[in-house]
């Protein structure tokens, strides 16, 4: 399939599409020859400047909730694909609120999958977060059971391919820290830091994009995708950005580790890196195609290569000052954020 006609004629629904992932899918597909780009959220006043923004008659908004699985029927109807995107992300929220995260993540998967099921949706594209492996935090448990959800509503359907991607924090995305320090360095407050040894691998949305395009393409029903991604410590990433904002002397507060808060991100669990299939760009999981015939293995069980570490932001490659500073230099949405410095 080549990614340049594969939506000739096609209609997309996003949900949650009005986030950030929701826009760089909408700029990358807006000038193809798709048919339609259906958004669905339940922010209105999003959708209202997502409409005035691009002002294209290809982009469809609904209002409705993925709790409510009457409310966007008419938005998965008629649809070719889905890409899921909605989801409370922010652990700290969904920490103090956990069955709110219950009721969006896990139960409004459900209900996407469901819905698509029924109205014959060729396939479905879960985003979901390196906070799933190894969860310590709601919002990380929560993304394991709709990956979990979507392997085995997989299994149960042979018209709707059910896919997932998986990737840490976008730069300069809601959820990211990297805004939160440009804001900070701007008004030159002391920037606050959880924890400056703590790592995180750096993507950009572009390569969410790709991430996901590469899954749509590429996936078998019950498959996960993860890109391969640098990594970089927090006190490495305000270093860089408080020198390409030229404010070197700026003070750094210790905070300390806020709700549900990891030391490192982990993309793949050491029993994941065990079946894994390395790709050039990209590790894929396939689904686990066991059947509920358990008594299979009590006598047979299933060969695995030796033992292998997790696949985690401490042990990818960590960005050195020089390497960050290009990485984000390039990266056109955080040199958004930096426009009025630069060119200072």
């Amino acid at each position: 399939m080549n990614k340049n006609t594969i939506f000739n004629n096609k209609i997309l629904l996003i949900t949650g599409g009005t986030g950030s992932f929701g826009n760089a899918m909408v700029r990358k597909l807006l000038n193809s020859n798709i048919e339609e780009i259906r958004i669905l959220s339940r922010d209105e006043q999003k959708q209202d400047q997502m409409r005035k923004f691009y002002r294209n008659n290809k982009l469809k908004f609904y209002i409705g909730d993925v709790r409510d699985i009457k409310s966007f029927e008419d938005a998965v109807k008629g649809s070719n694909y889905v890409f899921h995107a909605a989801a409370l992300k922010q652990v700290p929220s969904c920490e103090f609120f956990p069955l709110e995260a219950i009721k969006t993540n896990v139960i409004g998967t459900e209900n996407i999958l469901d819905t698509s099921i029924k109205f014959d949706v060729e396939k479905v594209i879960c985003l979901s977060t390196d906070k799933a492996v190894y969860p310590i935090n709601v919002m990380g448990m929560t993304k394991s059971l709709m990956e979990k959800i979507t392997v085995a509503k997989s299994r149960l359907t042979k018209n709707t391919i059910m896919c997932a991607t998986r990737y840490g924090n976008v730069i300069a995305s809601r959820g990211s820290v990297i805004p939160l320090f440009v804001d900070q360095i701007k008004k030159n407050l002391p920037i606050t830091i959880t924890n400056p040894k703590m790592t995180r691998f750096i993507m950009s949305l572009d390569d969410a994009i790709e991430l996901v395009l590469f899954a749509f393409l590429n996936g078998k029903s019950g498959d996960i995708y993860v890109k391969k991604s640098p990594s970089a410590s927090i006190e490495m990433i305000v270093n860089v950005l408080k020198n390409i904002m030229n404010k070197p002397n700026l003070k750094e507060t210790i905070i300390g580790t806020r709700h549900g808060e990891k030391h490192y991100e982990v993309l793949m669990s050491k029993e994941e890196i065990q079946k894994s299939k390395e790709l050039d760009d990209y590790f894929k999981i396939p689904t686990d195609n066991r059947t509920l015939d358990y008594d299979l293995y009590f006598e047979k069980g299933q060969v695995v290569k030796e033992q292998l570490n997790e696949y985690n932001s401490n042990n990818a490659h960590n960005l050195n000052f020089l390497e960050l500073k290009d990485y984000l230099l390039k990266n056109k949405d955080l040199n958004k954020l930096l426009k009025n410095d630069l060119e200072n």
